[in-house]
């Protein structure tokens, strides 16, 4: 990115580890990118005291408006996306680091709706999928006809809504914890299935319910998540990959995903009224 192109203020809403990676990256490389951190807000603030600079921390989130970013960076919750994304929208471009809110059919329209409306871009960042700008080029060709993805991670990185793995035990092996569309998968697991969601997004004539996703438990997994992608187009072509991103126990993200965000955040600038994955 050329660094005399415009300055692009970038809001970060939520520090955990991603939020905390992307917040440390637009301090130290982005002025040399034309990236200015313009506010960072985390639901508890007392975490954000002594690690980011005061007069960038948020208090209200509410106020988001009056730090005049030119792209906001949801790297929280996928409530926050429910809550603040039109309002988000109608101010800024917007990335959705928690696409899984995007499984509300009526909240994914009214998100696009917003981004026409103001012409702002609804980004969503791969994240952990490979080949998601393949996906979408077969989507928009009319040529893809199914879409399957399996994420295999060790239990303790799963953050699930139900008690279907509150009985794990250590060296039990693999075990099959949902297998179905997607659109039933994301609250279940509104935090690990993110990279499902980009998925749906990408393959937009599927959609939510048509695409399928499969979570696995697997206590021999102590050091990567693994992610399968089986694409299905016309006349017997298919496509499977396997992707093994390196992650430590209890970690919901992988760390490979980390960098992969960062450089999401490097393309958003701009791509007119429309969702656009990056």
């Amino acid at each position: 990115m050329d660094a005399k192109s415009f300055t692009l203020r970038v809001g970060v809403v939520g520090y955990g580890h991603l939020g905390q990676f992307l917040v440390d990256r637009l301090l130290k490389a982005g002025p040399g990118l034309g990236l200015v951190l313009g506010f960072v807000w985390n639901r508890n603030p007392d975490k954000l005291k002594g690690s980011v600079p005061a007069e960038l921390i948020l208090d209200d989130l509410s106020s988001f408006a009056n730090r005049r970013c030119d792209v906001i960076v949801e790297v929280c919750h996928p409530q926050i996306v429910r809550d603040f994304g039109i309002d988000f929208l109608s101010k800024s471009h917007f990335m959705v680091g928690s696409p899984s809110a995007l499984a509300d059919h009526d909240l994914n329209e009214k998100l696009r709706q917003a981004s026409l409306q103001h012409e702002r871009t609804l980004y969503i960042p791969s994240g952990a999928l490979w080949g998601g700008q393949d996906i979408q080029r077969m989507n928009d060709s009319g040529t893809l006809k199914a879409l399957f993805i399996r994420m295999s991670k060790h239990p303790s990185c799963y953050r699930l809504t139900g008690d279907i793995l509150s009985d794990w035990s250590e060296g039990e092996g693999r075990r099959v914890l949902f297998r179905g569309s997607v659109a039933d998968l994301c609250p279940l697991a509104p935090n690990n299935v993110n990279t499902m969601a980009a998925a749906a997004v990408a393959a937009g004539s599927l959609g939510f319910t048509g695409v399928q996703g499969e979570i696995v438990s697997d206590t021999a997994l102590k050091d990567f998540h693994v992610v399968e992608v089986e694409v299905t187009g016309p006349d017997g072509f298919s496509v499977h990959t396997v992707r093994r991103n390196p992650a430590k126990l209890g970690a919901v993200t992988g760390s490979a995903t980390y960098n992969s965000f960062w450089n999401s955040l490097l393309v958003c600038r701009g791509h007119g009224g429309r969702v656009y994955l990056c």
